[in-house]
């Protein structure tokens, strides 16, 4: 896709510059886990469409449009900018809206960061992109993805390395976050899930709220960052076992020929540049941060 992407413009008369971290897409089930457990919250600055309290509104530019005086005036001074904003499959069936315009969203981020002058840009992608590839995935192989979504943030990963525009781009692969997934998240009774002959459930790659907020405030001082970088606690944790961590009843049932054991990101690269404590990678400790997460709500 070509984009045009903006130049630098002044900052809008009496704008308060700030050391900080803009995070777009702050309404959102990851947005507010961030929000909730951001180390430092003073130095965070939340973006939203619609007015709330406490948030900078403004909505993204379109391609080949300059950004608003309220965006460049929030973006002003950040050392990096964290987008999260996208349209999910949820948020698609829900409201007709085409998961083709996540990469339009990225690059309207990736047009005020260059505008705003801001040296560093995260955007959210998803393991959707690996397919149903087997682990544990490392950031450079060949993506396959097999759902629509996976398509379109591959997508929206390439046009963003492709455009940059002189500014650093991280792209973060995010496994299962704890709360923001369907097994605990979405956890009803009578749930039921997948069992293979083996007696095992399907294993994933999880971090948890608290830990997710803890690394990206981490890797918006770090240096030296790859383009792309699978976000997770190392190892993977079972659907079963985690249910079972919190106490939460399910059912098993026979797996189906296309189901896969199990997705494991790599995080090699990632660890380099944050260290985990071990409880970060158990059923447990995903579990107490979901639950701490749920405290705060």
């Amino acid at each position: 896709m070509t984009s045009m992407i903006s130049k630098g413009s002044a900052v809008p008369s009496g704008a308060v510059a700030f050391d900080g971290v803009l995070l777009l897409g702050a309404t959102g089930r990851l947005g507010g886990m961030l929000r909730r457990h951001w180390p430092e919250a003073q130095s965070l600055r939340s973006q939203s469409r619609q007015p709330q309290p406490e948030f900078h509104q403004f909505d993204l530019p379109a391609i080949g449009q300059r950004p608003s005086d309220a965006a460049i005036a929030a973006a002003r001074g950040a050392r990096a900018i964290i987008c999260l904003s996208g349209i999910t499959p949820a948020r698609a069936g829900a409201s007709g809206a085409n998961l083709s315009e996540n990469v339009d969203i990225a690059l309207g981020a990736l047009n005020l960061a260059v505008a705003a002058a801001v040296p560093r840009i995260f955007a959210a992608s998803s393991a959707a992109v690996y397919g149903a590839g087997a682990g544990p995935l490392t950031e450079d192989v060949r993506c396959a993805p097999l759902s629509d979504y996976g398509k379109e943030k591959l997508a929206m990963e390439q046009a963003m390395l492709k455009t940059r525009a002189g500014v650093a781009v991280t792209l973060l692969r995010i496994g299962n976050v704890a709360g923001a997934d369907a097994i605990l998240g979405g956890w009803q009774r009578g749930m039921q899930i997948d069992q293979f002959p083996d007696g095992r459930t399907p294993s994933r790659s999880y971090i948890g709220p608290v830990t997710l907020a803890r690394v990206l405030h981490q890797l918006c001082s770090a240096d030296n960052l790859p383009p792309v970088l699978n976000i997770a606690a190392p190892g993977a944790v079972q659907m079963g076992a985690l249910l079972d961590a919190a106490g939460l009843e399910w059912q098993p049932k026979p797996a189906p020929a296309a189901a896969i054991p199990e997705v494991q990101l790599d995080t090699s690269a990632l660890e380099r540049h944050v260290d985990f404590a071990p409880e970060a990678q158990t059923p447990a400790g995903l579990v107490r941060e979901w639950q701490q997460d749920m405290k705060k709500l």
